[in-house]
This record gives C-alpha cells, structure tokens and sequence, in this order.
C-alpha cells in the first residue's frame, strides 16, 4: 500500500544532491578537459618518457588493439577510464553492503577522487591519478543514489521523482564544471583546470561531512531491519533488471562519444570564433549538464500529468523515448557532417543541437534505472545491485572508446550513422520487451 505523500522531502536529499553536485563538477570539469589534453598534448610530446609506467601501459593496451594512432590511443584510454569509473561501483557496492557501510565508503571514495584530481596536475603522475579516481568513484557512486533511495519508505510515490531531483543536482555540477574547468584549462593551462576540479571536491566532502546527521542509517545499523532470506520472484525481478541494466547500453554507447569523438570532431568540423573571440570547446560539453537541468523540470511536470491520468510510460517506454532522441542527436551530427564537409564551415552554435537531445534523452534513461533499482531491488542486494547498474556503463563506455577507432576510417558522417543505429536497436528491442521486462517490477512494487 502506498505511503502517504508528505509536502517536504527529507533533508538528507539536499545534502546528498549537493554533495553529488560538487563530486560531478570535478568529474565533468576532468573529463572535459582530458580527451583534449592527452589528443594534444600529452601523448604527443613523449608520454613513454614522462610518465611512470606509461610504455609498459601503452604495450598492454596495444597487445589487445594493435598499434594506434595519438588519437586512437587517447580514444583507448578514454574509455578505459570511463569505462572503469562505472565498473568499480559494483565492488564498491559490496564494500559499502559488506563491510564499511555506505556513508563511509563515499566518504572514502570522494577523498581518493581529490587526491586524483590533484595528482593530474602532474603530468609524471598520470596514470597514478586515473587509477586513484577510478577507485574512488567506485567507492562513492552506488553508495550514494543507495542513501537517496533510503530516505524514504517503501512504497513513497516520491521515491522516483527524488532522482530527478537527485539528477538534477548532478547536472547542476555537470554544467559548472566543464564551464569553469574546462575553459580555465584550455586558456590558462590544463593542470591548472585539473587543481580546480580537486577543489571542488573537496568542497563537497565538506557538504557531506556536514549534513551526516541527515543521511539514512546503513542498512546493517537501522533499527529493525535484518538481513532476509530471498524472497519469492526475487530472481525475476533481478532478471528484469539485469534487462534493464544491458538495454540502457544502446543509449549510453552512443552517449558516450559526446566526450570522446564529439570534442575532436568540433574541433574540426566548427568556425568557433564569435565577435573576435574563440569560443572553447569545453563550453559544448557544459551544455549538456545545461540542458539536463533545464529538461528537469518539464520533465518532472511532464510525469505528474501522465501520471494523474494514469498514463505514464513504463520503464521500458522511458527508455524508448531517450534512445530515439539519442538516435536523433546522432543523425543530426551526421546531417552537419554531410552539408558542411569543409573544416570549419559549421557555424558555431549548431553543435549545441547534439546536447539538447541527447542530454534531454538521458532523463528517460539512467535516472529511471536507477529508480527502478533502488524501487525493486531486493533489500539485501540494493547497492550492490546500484553497482550493477554502473557497472552497464563501464561496457558502454569501454565499446565507445572502441568504437572510437572507426571514426578516421568511416569519417564523421558514417561514424555517427553508426551509433545512431545502435540508438534506434535500442528503441525497438525496449517496445518488444516492455511487457517483459515491466510486468516483474511492478509485481514487486504491489507486494510493498
């Protein structure tokens, strides 16, 4: 039976929403400058000599690949990296679950992405730094949406729209930080960007430090609660989920090039100069945390509509309408590619098209499984099934940075026709199996 609604969200949503605000302007600040840094500068001025372990590194990656290219291989890394980022939460998951609890565990987490952060302004510390920002995501990214799901009741209608909420804070760090960070770094240094991004997370351990006595108890502390045996149609609802985790890869691996390809396209394709002035391309990678919190709000009002007249979309529905936007994002950049062949010929705010889709289609997207995992998960398996749920981004992420090989040989217009068919497989195998994938979780949603 459904809980009745209070007016007010609990206060640790706030806190956890700030927190995860600073941790992505850092993260969003990072990466947009890392693509660019390693395309154009790192790897190009003798990387094997000035980083530790670097050549050993680069011999394993092309063990695997075979000889890259600059780009190819700052392609490889990016996706490894990102790829990792959302890997790692699934054993941070188990930490949290297992052994530390969930608050500590982001605690520990956001401590080691500072001290990654300020180990990038260190060109000799390199790979030291991704390391220590890949573990330390992993600490603190499932445990964190864990809390947000916490904070309520089972059964709360307000349980989905306070990932919006949630998400909306996100986007909030992910359009200051390549803003801030990315446009410091391009004109004024990249490590200098790097020490920023470090900055900012230190400020949100400090939000999260403060707002504690707000945050839900760990699962092994709560009062009254103990670990269960597996209940009936657990196995489906996990199964469903699973389902879930694997579809959502059909929007996040086209998503994935907004960061990796996309950068050294516009670089390429766009005349960025405006009144005199070049505009930097971190600025295109800002709007996409811009845009995703403008949307929030529709579609929050969009939801509570559909939802009075008991018409609001299924999961696997929301996940149709991200990847058909997704899809249309990616035919837009190939329609660009096609009319506008010359270097620089594109105007400079067409590429601004790509985020307005593509970022709105992610609000039908990772906020809704992340939902649906903290909504249907089983109790005991809640964060580690969070860890799950990233852990689907780090194959998208990682078949990105593949992917990304094949961008010199098809050119720009087939590269992104490609990615916006996987878009459109998305569309269509999330309407084939709605019925399948839906009707398990909504079973569990009634017996709550």
């Amino acid at each position: 039976m459904t809980s009745p609604i209070p007016r007010r969200h609990p206060a640790g949503l706030p806190v956890l929403s700030f927190t995860e605000a600073w941790e992505r302007f850092s993260f969003y600040g990072m990466q947009a400058l890392l693509m660019l840094y390693m395309a154009t500068a790192l790897l190009p001025s003798g990387a094997d000599r000035r980083i530790w372990g670097f050549a050993g590194f680069r011999g394993l990656v092309e063990a695997v690949t075979g000889p890259l290219s600059d780009q190819a291989l700052a392609s490889q890394i990016f996706g490894l990296y990102t790829g990792l980022v959302y890997l790692t939460p699934l054993i941070g998951g188990l930490i949290g679950d297992r052994l530390l609890g969930g608050r500590r565990t982001v605690l520990l987490g956001a401590a080691m992405m500072a001290a990654g952060h300020f180990l990038l302004a260190f060109d000799a510390s390199f790979l030291i730094a991704l390391a220590a920002l890949i573990c330390g995501s992993g600490c603190l990214k499932g445990n964190i949406a864990t809390q947000v799901g916490r904070l309520y009741d089972a059964g709360d209608a307000r349980r989905d729209r306070a990932y919006l909420l949630f998400n909306f804070g996100i986007n909030i760090g992910a359009f200051a930080g390549p803003l801030v960070c990315g446009t410091i770094g391009e004109r004024h240094g990249w490590h200098l960007g790097f020490a920023i991004a470090g900055i900012g997370m230190l400020i949100g351990i400090g939000i999260y430090a403060a707002g504690w006595r707000h945050l839900p108890a760990d699962r092994s502390q709560a009062r009254g609660l103990r670990p269960r045996a597996g209940d009936v149609g657990d196995g489906r609802r996990i199964a469903a989920l699973l389902g879930l985790v694997a579809l959502s890869a059909c929007y996040n691996v086209p998503f994935g090039q907004g960061y990796n390809i996309f950068p050294i396209w516009i670089a390429t394709a766009a005349d960025r100069h405006i009144a005199g002035l070049e505009m930097p391309i971190a600025w295109y990678l800002a709007s996409d945390g811009l845009v995703t919190v403008l949307s929030t709000p529709l579609v929050l009002m969009l939801w509570k509509r559909q939802a009075a007249r008991g018409r609001e979309p299924r999961v696997p529905a929301k996940f149709a309408i991200g990847c058909a936007m997704m899809a249309a994002a990616d035919g837009l950049l190939a329609t660009f590619a096609a009319l506008s062949p010359a270097p620089h010929s594109l105007g400079p705010f067409w590429g601004f098209g790509y985020f307005l889709l593509s970022s709105s289609a992610y609000l039908f997207v990772m906020p809704v499984l992340l939902a649906a995992v903290s909504r249907s998960a089983p109790a005991r398996l809640t964060a580690t099934l969070m860890g799950v749920a990233y852990a689907g981004l780090f194959v998208a992420n990682l078949t990105a940075g593949w992917l990304a090989r094949f961008y010199a040989p098809l050119g720009p217009e087939r590269f992104w026709l490609m990615h916006a068919a996987i878009a459109i497989a998305g569309m269509l195998i999330a309407m084939a199996l709605r019925h399948i994938l839906s009707a398990p979780l909504e079973a569990a949603d009634e017996t709550r």
